[in-house]
């Protein structure tokens, strides 16, 4: 597993989330990117390290080199690592963040309303669990801190 490796953390039982959790899926073809529900222990135990409240579902949340980032910054850092025309986007972060965080919550506010909820997370297909954040396969950098 590379040291390099970013995780995303999503809102598992948000329609939206687990919608763009595939669309990232589809588009990371260097594997740059692990996926965790946030409501799944292990993604707890790694975002309680960073000092995330555990009850934390208000956005998706990038761990990126020792690093947190919430909402539209996030977003638009994962952007910068997907295949396609999505890099293009990532030169918005120097928009006010305030800026791209009301839109961000806007949208997040509305998201079961617009988009549903599930019952519980979503379960990974074989294809993809190897995408998907387990104790097995921690990064390194990460396996002796949680």
């Amino acid at each position: 597993m590379s040291q390099k490796q970013s995780i995303i953390f999503f809102d598992g039982v948000c329609n939206l989330c687990n919608t763009s959790i595939d669309f990232v899926i589809q588009r990371d073809k260097k594997d740059h990117f692990l996926v965790g529900a946030l409501q799944d222990e292990t993604s707890k135990r790694i975002l309680e390290r960073f000092e995330v409240d555990k009850n934390y579902l208000d956005s998706i949340v990038l761990l990126e080199s020792d690093q947190i980032y919430y909402k539209s910054t996030a977003a638009l850092k994962i952007a910068k690592n997907l295949s396609g025309l999505w890099p293009l986007l990532h030169p918005l972060v120097i928009l006010p963040e305030s800026f791209r965080d009301f839109i961000y919550d806007w949208i997040g506010n509305n998201r079961y309303k617009w988009f549903g909820k599930k019952s519980t997370c979503r379960l990974p297909t074989k294809e993809e669990r190897q995408k998907f954040l387990t104790e097995e396969n921690l990064p390194d950098y990460l396996s002796a801190k949680v």
